[in-house]
């Protein structure tokens, strides 16, 4: 998966196509991440014990990585991305659209 926490990413499809966001968690095994801002859902919950408010919490839902794509940094676009190994042997990421090393 090429998408990492703290990537920035834009949507693709869906209720919030076009939106940017910062990618707080990825989840490689379910392919998804979690977007700040995006795909927001909203959830009935009781009170817990003295610690947890009842009412409704509205909170980001996982979204598919293919629904989204990678900013480059540099471009400022989105852009596909693939992997390159430097000379001292380190993979990196790299914008397929400028050339240039992400990581």
């Amino acid at each position: 998966m090429k998408v990492r926490k703290n990537d920035t990413v834009v949507i693709l499809t869906g209720k919030d196509k076009g939106k940017k966001g910062k990618v707080r968690n990825a989840f490689p095994r379910e392919s998804k991440v979690i977007v700040e801002g995006v795909n927001m859902i909203r959830r009935h919950s009781r009170a817990g014990r003295a610690t947890r408010q009842a009412g409704i919490i509205e909170l980001e839902a996982p979204i598919h990585v293919s629904k989204v794509m990678l900013v480059c940094n540099k471009c400022g676009k989105p852009a596909k991305f693939g992997f390159r190994f430097l000379e001292d042997g380190n993979k990196v990421r790299v914008c397929r659209r400028c050339n240039e090393v992400i990581d």
